[in-house]
């Protein structure tokens, strides 16, 4: 039977799921996989939709592609497509990928460890994944440099009075805010709502607030918050629950004051928070910082050098964390289907 689309894919899982599409998208113009994502941006946004909204999605899908790399030293590429973005790094989405890679005969499997370069639209990404018995038992890789912005600044957030937050960079531009400022709330699944409900917030009043901008990367500006505090977790440093938007946010409509929580501690996330703790003075190179999602799992990152970034200070971190394939699908768009983009219903979109 012909469909007007037919995209085969491995469903992943670090907490978040993270599908990697293998196949079925056609050729990809550009001179890098910076060039191929925005390519794809202007002219087959459709695709990202179609994946990440219902009925083959949900606000907190994420999604990559598979594309030929075009620097010759680099295995792979991969294309990053979420809610509201394409983002250039994500720390588990390239767990995922490698995952899928390895896993599924992609690419060669080197026990006890494959070492790889994969091309990310941040550039070259170095990754060792820890192999046994035909699994990826973990993935470690170097990310691109990160760097903090703002430290201790104080914002005004409708309905919830000034708060302070950090801004930092890791592969996406963070904004920070400490949990013990809102008495009562807790980073565990059961305060999903405030958290979502509050990040939001937090996000929309530091993107109007507190401009950003990124040397290689114009435009891009904060698109993501983090609400962190401290965990009595003895197998990790700190507890962090990052909020997506999956929407239009409006001061006006409260209605879409909310998101979708990342079920993984996150990769880009946790190279902010060290960017930030390590700006203060609270994390020395070499040392491992385990940072704790909502659902108890732990990303390990850790600051191997201090470099500079335009005349800006920054550190390279490295992050190790595990994902898991939990389908092998193709999914399929009927020539008959009138929703050719999915769809969004706003009992549980913004």
């Amino acid at each position: 039977m012909a469909f007007k689309r037919t995209i085969h894919a491995v469903d992943t899982h670090a907490g978040c799921p993270m599908r990697v599409i293998t196949g079925g998208v056609p050729h990809i113009p550009g001179n890098s996989v910076y060039e191929k994502m925005q390519w794809l941006e202007e002219n087959d946004d459709q695709l990202r939709k179609l994946m990440l909204r219902e009925p083959r999605g949900y606000p907190a899908h994420c999604c990559n592609i598979i594309v030929p790399p075009n620097d010759p030293t680099a295995d792979a590429g991969y294309i990053i497509m979420e809610q509201i973005e394409y983002p250039v790094m994500s720390g588990g989405n390239t767990i995922s990928v490698v995952t899928v890679l390895l896993e599924m005969g992609m690419l060669p499997m080197q026990e006890p460890v494959t070492e790889l370069i994969l091309e990310a639209p941040a550039g070259l990404i170095k990754v060792s994944a820890q192999c046994q018995d035909g699994k990826v038992k973990g993935v470690t890789f170097t990310n691109v440099p990160a760097f903090a912005v703002y430290l201790d600044a104080i914002i005004d957030v409708p309905h919830l009075g000034n708060v302070k937050v950090d801004v930092a960079w890791g592969g996406m531009f963070y904004v920070i805010a400490d949990v013990r400022q809102f008495p009562g709330l807790e980073l565990t699944s059961s305060h999903g709502k405030e958290i979502a409900r509050i990040s939001a917030m937090i996000r929309q009043a530091a993107i109007e607030q507190l401009p950003v901008a990124h040397p290689d990367y114009p435009g891009v500006g904060i698109t993501i918050s983090q609400l962190s505090g401290p965990t009595d977790d003895p197998n990790a440093d700190w507890r962090n629950v990052v909020t997506m938007a999956s929407g239009t946010f409006s001061w006006e409509d409260p209605t879409t004051w909310t998101g979708a929580i990342d079920r993984c501690p996150c990769g880009t996330g946790t190279c902010a928070k060290m960017a930030v703790l390590h700006a203060k003075g609270e994390l020395p190179l070499n040392q491992d910082f385990r940072h704790q999602g909502i659902l108890g799992n732990v990303f390990t990152g850790r600051l191997v050098e201090e470099t500079s970034l335009a005349g800006r200070t920054a550190v390279v971190p490295t992050i190790t964390g595990k994902s898991w394939i939990y389908g092998i699908n193709n999914y399929v768009l009927d020539h008959d289907d009138p929703f050719t983009e999915g769809f969004m219903v706003g009992d549980i979109w913004a």
